[in-house]
């Protein structure tokens, strides 16, 4: 395993606990830079391109996870859903990206309001990207619980025939060797199942790099959710790109 991925699991823990934070009170379909965490002041606003409303997009994309998706302590517009968006549109593509991310997100609750998240939208979403599962690690829940929650969501969505796209969390060392024997393998073995899209490590891109975390050293900043969005957002537009064909 490489050194960084070793490095940052060995903070993972403290990350889960801070970055996917306690149940926010927001909506839990809130939309498009709605996190209670991040800045209000509209100068710190951060430009979002393309539609500005699912309504007006050609392509409807729900971005649904916990704080890593929420955008914990960034300005609005600079959270991962948006800036997943402004990738899409450089992409050529008219895709709105609503932001069902919600902080202390378990695998569980994210389960409880997948209707409600699809009910709230004003028409089927194009595609689902779902990265949920890191809090339950942090809180030792029994990856078979785990896997079964993303297991009931994935199929859930694929019978609405709702394609997805699940970005992967690894489990701490900490945890021993069979814990991670069992968490690490459900995001590959649900995306192989489901015949679905497939980033590994969500954290990937920042891992052990200061320059590119919050000042608490655990959370990525605005550029290193830049980073994260870059490596994830070719999987998405080759997705979209076939979808906008048959549109």
């Amino acid at each position: 395993m490489p050194y960084k991925i070793k490095l940052f699991l060995y903070q993972l823990p403290l990350l889960l606990l801070v970055a996917c934070g306690s149940p926010s009170s927001e909506s839990p379909a809130s939309g498009q830079g709605q996190s209670g965490d991040r800045a209000a002041n509209p100068a710190e606003l951060a430009i979002v391109k393309g539609p500005k409303s699912a309504e007006e997009a050609k392509l409807l994309v729900l971005a649904m996870g916990d704080s890593l998706y929420a955008g914990y302590r960034l300005n609005r517009g600079e959270g991962f859903p948006e800036e997943l968006q402004n990738a899409l549109f450089d992409a050529g593509l008219d895709a709105f990206v609503f932001n069902a991310g919600v902080s202390g997100d378990t695998s569980a609750a994210g389960r409880s309001r997948l209707d409600f998240a699809l009910e709230g939208l004003p028409r089927k979403p194009d595609l689902v990207i779902l990265g949920l599962g890191g809090n339950d690690m942090l809180r030792g829940i029994e990856p078979e619980q785990t896997r079964d929650n993303l297991d009931a969501m994935t199929q859930a969505l694929r019978e609405k025939d709702i394609p997805v796209i699940l970005t992967g969390m690894l489990a701490a060392p900490n945890l021993g060797p069979d814990y991670a024997a069992l968490f690490n393998p459900i995001y590959p073995t649900l995306a192989k199942k489901y015949d679905a899209g497939l980033y590994p490590f969500f954290m990937q891109e920042v891992v052990g790099n200061n320059a590119l975390m919050l000042d608490d050293g655990i959370h990525p900043n605005a550029e290193g959710v830049d980073k994260i969005t870059k490596a994830i957002a070719p999987l998405v537009i080759e997705k979209l790109s076939d979808i906008a064909k048959d549109k």
